[in-house]
């Protein structure tokens, strides 16, 4: 139960995280984001498969977080293999429970091995249920840790790989929302500066026009005087 309970409130940690970059980055309502992700997050947790979840990721941004297609269609495939943040931090968890159990202490460059294992290995952890179990065994060998100590958190894995399923989902979305922020505004930024520009050469056109009516009234002029 302190292994589950720990998963649990680590995974809640991280969507918290996930929350405050998109109130502070996004500069937008996690409340609302919540209620707009809310289908997405209840499918990936039934199905524990980011890439099955994968099509309603996309219409979810589009129509109600209003995210432009291009963005949407890039970073949610890309998002679905390579942000297993959920299943990079269960793994890390499990690998130190395990550690305790079989009484094998961690130094510090242990913990920077699981570390960067972790996520090296979530990187490129296809979208499937159940294959966060396969990535932990090739953790556990790297830092000494019996594989078999697996078989003691097997069976409460499957309600874990859910949350983390959940969580993994709710990050692509969130990086959906902070990108279609960044590159709306750098579009916008532009926008505005050809759009000052265009409104300078415009009030510059009516003086120009008039300089060139003052200098030919004063040429017609001269040019009378020295007629008379």
């Amino acid at each position: 139960m302190v292994y589950v309970g720990t998963v649990l409130a680590s995974l809640l940690l991280l969507m918290c995280l996930n929350l405050l970059i998109v109130t502070v980055i996004a500069r937008y309502n996690p409340f609302e984001f919540l209620k707009a992700i809310r289908d997405v997050m209840l499918l990936a947790f039934s199905t524990s498969s980011s890439a099955a979840v994968m099509p309603l990721s996309i219409k979810t941004a589009e129509e109600k977080l209003g995210i432009r297609a291009s963005i949407s269609q890039f970073v949610i495939p890309l998002g679905a293999t390579v942000n297993m943040n959920g299943t990079a931090l269960y793994q890390g968890v499990a690998t130190v429970f395990l550690a305790e159990v079989f009484g094998i202490n961690l130094g510090p460059f242990q913990f920077l091995v699981v570390m960067v294992m972790a996520v090296a290995a979530s990187i490129g952890t296809p979208s499937i249920p159940g294959v966060g179990i396969i990535v932990l065994a090739l953790i556990l060998n790297s830092v000494g840790i019996p594989t078999s100590g697996i078989a003691l958190i097997m069976g409460v894995d499957r309600i874990l790989d859910m949350t983390r399923t959940a969580v993994n989902v709710a990050g692509d979305l969130v990086a959906c929302k902070v990108m279609d922020r960044w590159v709306g505004g750098k579009v916008k930024e532009k926008a505005d500066k050809v759009e000052k520009i265009a409104e300078t050469k415009v009030e510059k056109a009516p003086e120009e026009k008039n300089e060139d009516k003052v200098k030919a009234n004063k040429d017609i002029t001269a040019s009378e005087s020295s007629n008379i």
